[in-house]
Order: structure tokens, then C-alpha cells, then sequence
């Protein structure tokens, strides 16, 4: 890996918050570098930050605005500027909302006013290190077990995030156009000293100093990473001189905390009652419940946290309390909501927001024990006298599986809520359980790899998190409230053997010990369901190669080997979920307990799926096979083929369909809406 080694860097924004760490860091730890700062000074900036630098020989401060070209480029000529960190934005989410232009003109237009300065210097600039936000991959799934990568697509969700995700556009566009040097970051939350109190941490700890409460937007599930400033001005000077020229790192931690948890940790700093200091108040618009991100790329530079949180925490606490006055009067920005007006003149002005206005939106004030209603009590509760009343439970939101219980318990007019706790977090399960009050709770959360199994082969630890440890903390804390979990397991922990062989018609039964153990996946789905054998409150559904009439879907079985090159031929047991997951909601009603295999009676081949297929789908459908020998070098670890004995499930439902006519019989319902569709837009003169 080769080094980088910088001679005059221009630092813009860096009377502000972290970049103010970073170029204090650089000042003093690199004297042969020259280290230019710009900065407009705008409300959240404190020229006292860069305190610890300004009589150092190696510094300058020039105080100008990024959006005048004049300026920047005078400055890159004069001062032989090599190496640009681009800090400065304006960042503070709530401002976004009623001042999104200034937004635009300071992240968008400011950046791009750097980007053309550059390109004129003609190959003079050697980095351009642009400082971006986790905010533009938007808000993460819940159940999301790996943080966003690098390369993940960008899904910005308020007008800050827009505008750093366009501004990022600009700086790979002149990258690409121009072959500038450049290299983006994309952080999560920083906390420490210096920071502006519009931010929770610093909010949190001077309203405390005061004995104000603690003010918390919404429920407070809300999780967020935070790291320790000085951590993230060393990831800065790894990135500086060890980062690739085209390349994204992110600089983030693994470790999560609600906002409650962040509320709860200050008052006990400061030996207060976290009870009667914390008060919860209405919801901010488009408050992201999460952002988690993927940090193994900058690690293997050599970068790593090593402030732990509550070391971190300690030190902003003494920090704020010995600098009570660093930003002189900041109490409008401590109000529970307040909003910043950029007045002519360049003079700001904080209003807050009335508590007591009533509001009609979805986003009105709620306390710590209300949850999203999915089902509206006045749909659910016209039969209330002579039905019994359910109410489900339901972790994997953002899954398939997970995603459809919803939608079937909506048709039902069953009352369900989506946790939102993450499954190994016992505090944050049994939150969820006195919130909601279920009367049973389904497990469709788990980890299968994307795009496969074979990722979990190389993710160990995150895959033994949710489908063992995970798994293991909901049932034990169900147990202890006497609630029953149904919980979707896999079948895919046996394979054919000598008592079990291929095309006999045996196969294997609840019972039976697992078999298989070829993928790391299968192996962690073993154990999870030997030792929830030992739990009488869970009935385990082992589901095999799951398919809907979705076709869409890119975890459905059918589309899944639809798209593949080469196909392996095998029978195996196969779960119709069109016709099963309505099957689990009576399990759960009529409480069954104990494994279940969880498939239609029977097997059916991929060769004959891929038939059907073509039969009702694609007329024009073309495959290849290949055998297991073929397949396995083209795989990391070995796939689960066998045949499931049903018996049990058949005795309890008898209506149940064999494989081969459910498969059938959903395959025709998407012939006849696709045809459906055809004459549709054939009578109204759409088909081309």
C-alpha cells in the first residue's frame, strides 16, 4: 500500500466541529505540513476551536465563504494548495426542512465552486478528500444485521442528505470527467468536545448542567452509532494517507444505542433520575428510526475505534462542564424544537415550536410506550364480542416472509405490530413486549445471506448474532411473559442418506436429528433448533425453498433459479407460502407448539418447476443443467437437498395441497393476471 504525503492542505469548515479535531490533529502532529483553514464562521463555528493551532507556524486561518470562486481559487494558487479536506456544510437535519435552499447552495453549489477551482489548476491538486454523511444510504432496515457498504445504492430521505448525496454525485462526476484525485467518506454520528449543543449529546448534557429536562423526539427507539471525535480525526489521517484515489470509505462503529439508552447514560453521569428528567415530545418530520453502516474497508487500513462509549461520554461531560460558556447564549437551541432562521446579514435567530399546538399529522407528540398501529383498533375491534382477540407481534419487517404476515394479518383484521428492537438486545425485547402487549409473537427475522447462503460462510459472528443468540433471547424472554413464538426456521439442516435416499418417498421427520451440516448457515439453524427444543413456549416452522405467486421477488424460488445459468436437477420439498403463512396464523391461534415441517406434502424437481415455468410463465424459457459436482465449484458451501415427512402438519390440516398442485395452482393465478393484463392493455391500445 503505497503513502500519501500531503505539503499544503486546505481544510475548509474547520472553525467547525470535526474538522476542527482534524486539522488541530494535523497541526500538530505533521509540522513539515502547511495546513490552510477556511471557514465563514456561520453559527455552529467557533474560531476558539482551533485554539490549540493558531500559534502554530504551520497554520493559517482565512476566513471567506467556499461559494466564492475568487477566493478559492486565489487561495489555490497563493498557498500551492496539493490536498483539499472538504468539511464545510451545513448539517443540522432540522434546518433542512424550512431552509433546504441554503442547504443546496452551501453542500451542492459550494462544492462544486472546490471542484472547478480544481479542475483549472491543471493536475495540481493531488486529493480531494470529500466529507460526506451516513444519511445518504438512507434509513436502514431494522432488522439489518451488516451496515451499508461502500458500494450500496444511496437513498437519501430529508433535504440534507439530498443535497451531501448530490454534491457526492458532483465530486465522482468530476472524478470521472476530469481524473481528479478524489476520495469520499461517509461518517456516522461524532460526539465530543466543541460540537454545537443543536446536536443530542452536547443538547443532552448542557440541559442537565441546567436541571432541564431532557427532551426526546417521538418513542426514543430511534438507534444511532456513535463515535468519539478524536477517533474520527485518526480515521481522517488514515483515509489522508493511506486512502485509494477513487474510492469510498466509511468511518462508523458497529455498536448501537436508542436514543432513550443515550438520554438514560447522561443522567446518570450527572446522578439524576432519568425518569423525571427525560420527557418525551413530538416526533421530528422524517425521523430515520436507524443508520448502520459497514466500517471493514477503512479498518483494513489500519484504522480502528478505541474510545469506548462511555469513556467518550466522560470526557464531553468534564469538557461542557468546564466550558459551560463556549458558545455563549445557546438556549433557543436547546428547546425542544427549535428552528434556525438565517436572517440578512448573516444574524441568526432560534424560534421554537409551541408545545401546547395541537397537531392533526402522523407525527403527533407520543410517549415511550406507543407503537406505530399498523391495524387501527376501530378495524379489529367491531367483532370484539364474539371473537377472540389476537394481537401479533411480528419481528422481520423489512423481510420477506415478515412482510407478508403483515399483509395477511391486515386482510384478517388481525391487530399486529412490527418490534423494533434488534433480537440479540434483551432490554430492547422485552421494551417491545410491555409496549405492545401480544398475545403471541411471530420470529420471520433471520439471517440468510445476500445474495446467499454463501455470505454467512465469511459474516460468522453476524450470522450466529441473529439466528442463534438472537433467536434464542426472544424465546427466553417470551417464556418469562408466557407468550408462544412462531418461529420460521429452515428444513434445509437435512440431506438425502442411506435411510432417507433420493426418489423413495421418505423423508425425514420432526424428530429426526439434523444430518446436514455443509453451510455454515444450516449449521447455525441446527442449533438454534436442538436447543429450542428445550423451550415450551416456541413452534418451529421449517420452511424449504419458499415460493409466492410473486415473481418479482428475487427470494422466491421460481424466480430465483429462473435466472440462473445452470441448474441443478433434484427433488426437494418446497413451502407455497400463498397457502402456508395463512396455515401459521391458525397455529398461532390454535397455539400448536413443538417442529413442524413447515412444506406441501411431497417433492417436486427443478427441472419440473423450471417446466411449469415455461408452461404458464415464459413459452420462450431456456435452462441448462449441471450436476453437484459442477455446482460445487461454482459455490462456496454445499446446498441442502432432501425430501420432508409432513404427515403431521397434513393430520392438522388435511386441505393442505401437495407441492405439485399448490405450485400449479399459484403458477395459473399469474398466468391469468398476466393475461389479464394483456387484454387490458390490448383494448385500451397500450400494447406496443
Amino acid at each position: 500500500m503505497t503513502s500519501y504525503t500531503p505539503k499544503n492542505i486546505l481544510i475548509t469548515g474547520a472553525a467547525g466541529f470535526i474538522a476542527s479535531h482534524v486539522a488541530n490533529r494535523l497541526v500538530r502532529s505533521y509540522p513539515d505540513y502547511k495546513i490552510v483553514v477556511l471557514d465563514k464562521l456561520d453559527y455552529c463555528s467557533n474560531l476558539k476551536n482551533l485554539n490549540p493551532s493558531r500559534s502554530s507556524p504551520n497554520f493559517k486561518f482565512v476566513k471567506g465563504d467556499i461559494g466564492s470562486a475568487d477566493l478559492v481559487n486565489y487561495l489555490l494558487i497563493t498557498e500551492n494548495i496539493d490536498t483539499i479536506m472538504h468539511f464545510a456544510a451545513q448539517t443540522h437535519v432540522d434546518n433542512s426542512f424550512g431552509n433546504s435552499f441554503e442547504f443546496t447552495k452551501n453542500n451542492i453549489y459550494g462544492t462544486h465552486v472546490l471542484l472547478e477551482a480544481c479542475k483549472v489548476t491543471r493536475g495540481q491538486i493531488r486529493r480531494f478528500i470529500h466529507v460526506s454523511t451516513d444519511e445518504v444510504y438512507g434509513e436502514t432496515e431494522e432488522d439489518a444485521v451488516v451496515g451499508n457498504h461502500e458500494a450500496s445504492q444511496l437513498l437519501p430521505t430529508n433535504p440534507y442528505s439530498a443535497t451531501k448525496a448530490g454534491a457526492e454525485m458532483l465530486v465522482m462526476a468530476y472524478g470521472r470527467s476530469y481524473g481528479l484525485p478524489v476520495i469520499t467518506t461517509r461518517g456516522n454520528n461524532v460526539y465530543g468536545p466543541n460540537q454545537f449543543p443543536e446536536k443530542l449529546i452536547p443538547k443532552f448534557i448542557l440541559l442537565a448542567m441546567r436541571g432541564q429536562p431532557l427532551p426526546i423526539h417521538g418513542d426514543g427507539s430511534n438507534v444511532r452509532s456513535y463515535l468519539y471525535c478524536e477517533d474520527v480525526a485518526e480515521a481522517f489521517e488514515v483515509v489522508l494517507h493511506k486512502g485509494e484515489v477513487g474510492h469510498v470509505y466509511n468511518i462508523g462503529t458497529k455498536k448501537e444505542r436508542r436514543v432513550n439508552d443515550v438520554a438514560r447514560d447522561v443522567c446518570n453521569l450527572f446522578n439524576i433520575d432519568p425518569e423525571s428528567s427525560i420527557k418525551f415530545v413530538e416526533n421530528r418530520p422524517f425521523n430515520d428510526q436507524r443508520y448502520f453502516l459497514d466500517d471493514e474497508k477503512l479498518k483494513c487500513l489500519g484504522w480502528s475505534e478505541k474510545t469506548t462509549w462511555q469513556e467518550g461520554l466522560k470526557k464531553t461531560m468534564e469538557w461542557y462542564t468546564s466550558n459551560p460558556d463556549w458558545w455563549g447564549d445557546v438556549s433557543g437551541a436547546l428547546l425542544p424544537h427549535p428552528r434556525m432562521l438565517m436572517m440578512p446579514g448573516g444574524v441568526e435567530k432560534v424560534v421554537d415550536v409551541p408545545e401546547n399546538v395541537q397537531s392533526d399529522s402522523p407525527h403527533a407528540a407520543v410517549n415511550s410506550s406507543q407503537f406505530q398501529k399498523v391495524v387501527p383498533a376501530a378495524k379489529t375491534s367491531t367483532n370484539s364480542a364474539t371473537k377472540p382477540s389476537f394481537k401479533f407481534l411480528i419481528y422481520g419487517k423489512t423481510g420477506w416472509i415478515g412482510g407478508l404476515l403483515g399483509k395477511l394479518c391486515e386482510k384478517q383484521g388481525i391487530q399486529y405490530e412490527y418490534g423494533k428492537g434488534r433480537l440479540e438486545d434483551r432490554s430492547s425485547i422485552v421494551a417491545d413486549i410491555k409496549n405492545v402487549k401480544p398475545t403471541h409473537v411471530f420470529n420471520a427475522a433471520g439471517v440468510t445471506g445476500r445474495p446467499n447462503v454463501d455470505w454467512c460462510e465469511s459474516h460468522k459472528p453476524e450470522t450466529i448474532r441473529t439466528n442463534v443468540s438472537g433467536t434464542l433471547t426472544l424465546a427466553d424472554v417470551c417464556r418469562d411473559q408466557g407468550i408462544l413464538v412462531i418461529n420460521f426456521a429452515t428444513g434445509c439442516i437435512f440431506e438425502y442418506d442411506a435411510a432417507h435416499p433420493e426418489g423413495s418417498g421418505i423423508g425425514f421427520l420432526e424428530e429426526d436429528t439434523p444430518n446436514f451440516t455443509g453451510s455454515f448457515y444450516s449449521k447455525t439453524k441446527a442449533m438454534v433448533e436442538e436447543l429450542l427444543k428445550e423451550y415450551d413456549n416456541v413452534c418451529t416452522l421449517r420452511v424449504r425453498m419458499p415460493i409466492s405467486s410473486d415473481l418479482n421477488n428475487p427470494r422466491n424460488f421460481v424466480t430465483k433459479i429462473a435466472r440462473y445459468d445452470k441448474v441443478v436437477n433434484i427433488p426437494n420439498s418446497m413451502t407455497i407460502l400463498d397457502e402456508l403463512l395463512p396455515i401459521s396464523i391458525e397455529m398461532a391461534k390454535r397455539n400448536l407448539k413443538g417442529i413442524w415441517n413447515f412444506t406441501n406434502p411431497g417433492v417436486v424437481s427443478h427441472n419440473e418447476v423450471l417446466e411449469l415455468y415455461k408452461q404458464y410463465i415464459n413459452p420462450e424459457f431456456k435452462w441448462k443443467n449441471f450436476t453437484l459436482e459442477e455446482q460445487a465449484q461454482v459455490i462456496v458451501a454445499p446446498r441442502s437437498n432432501n425430501e420432508l415427512d409432513t404427515s403431521k402438519l397434513k393430520k392438522e390440516f388435511p386441505e393442505l395441497l401437495s407441492i405439485k398442485e399448490s405450485l400449479v395452482k399459484n403458477l395459473l393465478a399469474i398466468h391469468g393476471t398476466l393475461l389479464f393484463n394483456y387484454f387490458r392493455a390490448l383494448h385500451t391500445g397500450c400494447v406496443q
